[in-house]
């Protein structure tokens, strides 16, 4: 199976078809967009571009509600932004709540880090911290998409002193409050937050990093001008404002994934499905004695193997929630499988 989500090429290359014949479940990127880019073809793409990005940022700060004394930097997806801000701040300490995003731990091997690991599934999540240490906590979870109360954790990490890195790239499919309302009274509170995913857009790199107006202009200078296409910004700023996208797609992934669920166990292959809120689901599997990537492969479906997670091996593996359609389709092709 591919490592990550999304490589719907080199998938399709091993199958001898398009890449548009590919049914990608591996990818939790929505399947519907909030903009049509048809729209956005009278952009004028002459001029330099605002280099300090002034309308989109006042349209992210609308659209999030951000709080006084927020300030948000803007990079070429959230994958960009976790490097940069990891890169910023040189933890000695950094305690991962794994499974996580495989970008944190990949920019923390560049670096002679003490890291520290915390089981979501089998951990005390409450268990003590190093002092002043940096952790990282990601909300909905990747890769089981579950929604944490982190307020009172949120509590237990201020008590040591600890910068904060809350990852919100999925939250919004859920509808459940961001932790960006605490920036205002902790200047060591850090959101990451990817606008690709909820809206569809991929192939629009936008991501941004939110915190106190200080320390986001100490990262700032650090930061080349002009990182964001006019095209991507013009893209994302229609997409922010198309309200009604929002309450429709929760309400969706909320339909779509209990049917998704209900497909997996139906299918009787599973021993497990993870409780989860996002737009994707993660399922064991009740035997490693077959590739069910091989089995799917036959119906031209990629799904996400997830052994390249902490804590997680080669019987985990995800589904993102896609459209009914193709949740059918796979319902006929799990039918197929016989362990």
């Amino acid at each position: 199976m591919t490592l990550h989500g999304g490589n719907i090429y080199a998938f399709a290359e091993n199958l001898g078809c398009s890449p548009s014949d590919i049914i990608d479940f591996s990818s939790n990127i929505h399947f519907e967009q909030a903009v049509n880019w048809c729209e956005l073809s009278n952009l004028n793409l002459v001029p330099y571009a605002d280099p300090n990005y002034t309308d989109l940022k006042q349209t992210i700060k609308e659209r999030y509600a951000l709080v006084e004394n927020t300030d948000l930097e803007l990079f070429n997806g959230a994958s960009a932004a976790i490097f940069a801000l990891l890169r910023f701040l040189k933890p000695e300490n950094l305690v991962f709540y794994a499974p996580l995003y495989g970008e944190y731990s990949n920019v923390a091997k560049e670096f002679e880090w003490n890291l520290h690991f915390i089981n979501r599934f089998k951990d005390d999540l409450f268990a003590p911290v190093p002092k002043n240490s940096t952790v990282i906590f990601v909300n909905p979870s990747t890769p089981d998409g579950k929604i944490y109360d982190v307020d009172a954790l949120f509590a237990h990490w201020k008590a040591a002193n600890c910068t904060i890195i809350i990852d919100e790239s999925f939250l919004d499919f859920c509808d459940v409050p961001s932790m960006s309302c605490h920036i205002e009274s902790y200047h060591k509170l850090f959101i990451v937050k990817s606008l690709c995913k909820f809206y569809g857009c991929a192939g629009v790199r936008i991501g941004f990093i939110a915190g106190q107006i200080a320390p986001i202009l100490k990262l700032r200078s650090f930061e080349p001008a002009w990182k964001l296409s006019s095209f991507d910004m013009e893209y994302m700023k229609a997409a922010l404002k198309n309200t009604a996208f929002i309450v429709q797609t929760q309400n969706e992934t909320k339909r779509l994934r209990a049917m998704l669920e209900q497909v997996l166990i139906d299918s009787k292959l599973f021993e497990k499905i993870y409780e989860g809120s996002a737009n994707f689901v993660l399922a064991r599997l009740k035997s490693d004695e077959f590739d069910l990537q091989k089995e799917l492969a036959r119906f031209k479906i990629l799904i996400r193997n997830c052994d390249s997670f902490d804590f997680l091996d080669s019987k985990d593996v995800r589904f993102a929630v896609k459209s009914e359609t193709n949740i059918q389709k796979l319902a006929h092709a799990l039918a197929s499988v016989h362990v």
